[in-house]
């Protein structure tokens, strides 16, 4: 698949309207009628692609929009089920943590 068969400027624009379409459900508390599959769908797409990227690109940037964009609490709810879903423990985690990334001071 070259980069042409993917359309990026599509993905952009659901990207954009999914945050927004999100942002709306949780302000107005309105969150019971998105399907967990809906959920999961964008939690799968979004973890996949991110960690390719840090993988394939060899470079960081943040998962989130802003440091504003979720809370502790949404990160580690989220973490936790994430690593539960894949049987990891925070042992496995801790060992990744530790790795070194190729921006860092050795």
């Amino acid at each position: 698949m070259s980069s042409s068969d993917v359309d990026i400027a599509a993905l952009n624009a659901a990207a954009t309207q999914a945050l927004e379409i999100i942002e709306r459900a949780l302000t107005l508390g309105e969150t019971e009628d998105i399907p967990d599959e809906t959920v999961q769908r964008l939690l799968t797409a979004g973890t996949k692609l991110f960690a390719n990227k840090v993988e394939m690109e060899e470079r960081f940037f943040s998962p989130y929009t802003s440091a504003e964009a979720v809370t502790a609490t949404d990160v580690v709810m989220t973490c936790s089920d994430m690593l539960r879903a894949v049987n990891l423990s925070t042992f496995d985690l801790a060992m990744w943590f530790q790795r070194p990334r190729p921006d860092d001071d050795i």
